[in-house]
């Protein structure tokens, strides 16, 4: 009795239905194809991993002990000079590695010590692991257009993403300073998800990091972000991302993550420092992704797409004015499958998500399909 009653309060109980599970009848339908699935769902890497990256894991890979949760001294310069170069924070701000940027994206809220009673805000159309880390901690999840709209709600933790994963929108200078001051006025950690922010296709809109002085005026009280290794290098495999941001909430999480495990292991993070210091390799993959993302924005356009947003990141934002399911299913019958939009809330139930995240000759047998 004691067993069935632990069954029924565990989390998991409280968690939605993984909605990856619901694609599998239309996996099934594109791979009916003649000319089988050309996959654009999930965006998972498809590149090779660098050599030299590849290289400084092998080199590492012979060490038998513990790694740290905050990595040597060299990896936390390593991460630095990175954001230095790419949002132009100081050199100095603090960091913390992490378990690829899911974990902590899931974590966060718990380990913020928010609870029962309080609530995480997020974005209405957004990636679902930020509702899933207020369902863990036991607080209410407020998905909001504006995080200022959850104003009320006892919101500890509010959770931005630009670029933002599925939309690919981003946002001015201007507009996160707004935010900044509303979060501290109001008490708010602000979290920015910014693990696309390299991959903006729009010179004249760039993405901005919440690190960016232009946007806090030096001041990173109060404010977080999030940034992955997945994407600019190809180590979704790798699970490698860090933190950055406030100092004192840096230390805080820092302290909690040593007492509960969460380390990113030795040879990672070697592979990490070899990533971070090299740019030539991220300019390259950055440009296979502006290819394929030409080509299959024209083929899904001529095809009768509106393409929304979109400006950055890896994904195309697109529609044909009806219900996602149909779209995914008039996609599927010809061998292509895309991510429906209701995965990412219920104001994405007219989109489509198609990810760039295919090999280059996948892409063109997509843009094919489409004529």
């Amino acid at each position: 009795m004691a067993l069935r009653r632990l069954h029924s309060a565990s989390p998991a109980r409280r968690l939605p239905r993984f909605p990856w599970d619901r694609m599998a009848p239309y996996q099934e339908r594109a791979a009916a194809h003649p000319g089988g699935m050309v996959d654009l769902t999930v965006g998972a890497p498809v590149d090779e991993v660098p050599e030299s990256i590849r290289q400084a894991l092998i080199d590492a890979s012979a060490r038998p002990g513990y790694p740290t949760v905050a990595g040597p001294a060299a990896l936390g310069e390593a991460m630095r000079s990175w954001l230095h170069r790419h949002t132009g924070v100081a050199e100095d701000v603090a960091v913390l590695p992490t378990v690829g940027s899911k974990e902590l994206v899931a974590n966060l809220p718990l380990q913020l010590g928010i609870g029962p009673g309080e609530a995480v805000a997020y974005p209405e159309i957004a990636y679902p692991t930020y509702e899933i880390g207020a369902i863990l901690a036991k607080a209410d999840a407020v998905p909001v257009a504006d995080p200022r709209d959850a104003a009320g709600s006892r919101v500890r933790l509010a959770w931005i993403n630009y670029p933002t994963n599925p939309t690919g929108e981003v946002a001015s200078v201007e507009h996160l300073r707004d935010l900044v001051r509303w979060a501290r006025d109001s008490g708010v950690v602000l979290a920015s998800d910014e693990c696309y922010l390299t991959l903006g296709w729009d010179d004249e809109n760039p993405p901005v990091s919440i690190l960016d002085p232009r946007v806090n005026d030096g001041d990173l009280t109060g404010l977080l972000a999030a940034h992955s290794l997945s994407k600019r290098s190809n180590l979704a495999g790798y699970r490698s991302a860090f933190l950055a941001g406030d100092p004192a909430l840096i230390a805080d999480l820092l302290e909690i993550r040593r007492h509960s495990g969460f380390m990113v292991p030795w040879a990672v993070q070697q592979a990490t420092i070899a990533a971070l210091h090299d740019e030539s390799h991220a300019i390259e993959q950055r440009a296979r992704y502006e290819h394929r993302r030409s080509v299959l924005r024209g083929a899904v356009e001529a095809a009768g797409f509106r393409i929304d947003h979109s400006t950055a990141g890896l994904y195309l934002w697109a529609t044909r004015g009806e219900d996602c399911w149909d779209t995914v299913r008039w996609l599927a019958d010809r061998g292509i499958l895309a991510a429906a939009g209701e995965f990412y809330g219920a104001k994405g139930s007219r989109h489509v998500r198609l990810s760039l995240t295919a090999t280059d000759e996948a892409i063109n047998d997509a843009a094919q399909r489409l004529k």
